[in-house]
């Protein structure tokens, strides 16, 4: 029985250690911020079809705010969990907001998307303010909204966004 709790404990540690991406090629492992319980900035972005959004818009719902990159592996492994999650929630009081922060673009993004046939709300914000404003030094990176505006969990690098647990929590949070 100790070596099952051993081997579970270096497991938990391994998972917490797994890399985001960052510009400079340096990474971060994943996990929880200081940036928890605090109102949520509002930003603006812009969808693929040049739509604006506000975060202000979308009081009322929860909202999965993430930050991420096409030249990102870890970015990359987590869309189609992101993808599923998303899928999952239709009809909901939830939003998913995924603001690419590639210097390429709308079109860069969008070729990324269409190419690998994923089916992602996705956004630009072409002058990188909305990634300042949240303080994100790294992709992927996400903050998780509640219906009140208010962040209520950040997450440092790839996570499984289509797990029974962050499914739990999400519609925990729209009750």
């Amino acid at each position: 029985m100790k070596r099952f709790t051993v081997l579970s404990l270096l497991l938990a540690v391994a998972l917490m250690l797994v890399p985001g991406c960052s510009k400079e090629g340096t990474s971060q492992p994943k996990g929880l911020s200081a940036a928890e319980k605090r109102p949520a900035p509002d930003i603006s972005v812009i969808s693929l079809n040049s739509v604006p959004l506000t975060l202000s818009e979308l009081k009322g719902k929860v909202v999965l705010l993430n930050f991420w990159a096409t030249w990102c592996p870890p970015c990359r492994e987590e869309i189609p969990s992101m993808v599923k999650l998303n899928s999952s929630m239709v009809g909901k009081p939830f939003q998913m907001v995924a603001v690419s922060v590639d210097e390429g673009g709308q079109q860069a993004v969008d070729s990324f998307l269409k190419e690998r046939g994923f089916n992602l709300p996705a956004y630009t914000n072409p002058d990188g303010k909305a990634a300042r404003i949240y303080g994100v030094t790294g992709v992927p990176e996400t903050f998780i909204i509640d219906r009140n505006g208010i962040v209520v969990k950040k997450v440092i690098g790839p996570l499984a966004w289509d797990s029974p647990e962050v499914a739990a929590f999400i519609e925990g949070l729209m009750k």
